[in-house]
């Protein structure tokens, strides 16, 4: 079971890294630990959820034994994060194939609409530790 909750996201989408540091600077205790869907742990972290290791169009946030995708993700790493963020968690009531279809669509756009990298980003000092390797 992991101690710490973890994001894996997509590290060569502009999007999902930019959500990586609204995260971070929101995560005010550095709770949340990173790692790119790309990197041995991230490969590692999705075949021990069962979760394909191929696809990444959604990020996976992993709180203790358990594995979320999609907008489901987005709403329990809420509960992290400083301010009035928390209370995102009511919209778990709206219907998940409402908030997935939504999601989706944003996934399947977001390297025409923000572009990717040709790399992982590089965090700055202060945050490499929390990324894993």
């Amino acid at each position: 079971m992991n101690t710490q909750p973890i994001i894996l996201f997509d590290g060569v989408c502009n999007f999902c890294n930019s959500a990586v540091n609204f995260v971070i600077k929101r995560d005010k205790k550095g709770i949340i630990k990173f790692a790119p869907l790309q990197s041995t742990t991230g490969q590692q972290l999705l075949k021990q959820h069962n979760l394909p290791t191929e696809e990444m169009n959604s990020f996976v946030f992993i709180d203790g034994d358990v594995a979320y995708t999609r907008s489901t993700a987005s709403i329990k790493l809420c509960k992290y994060l400083g301010g009035l963020w928390p209370l995102c968690k009511a919209f778990i009531i709206v219907p998940k194939f409402i908030r997935d279809g939504l999601y989706n669509w944003i996934a399947k756009n977001r390297y025409r609409w923000f572009g990717q990298r040709e790399s992982c980003m590089i965090p700055t000092p202060e945050v490499r530790a929390r990324f894993l390797q």
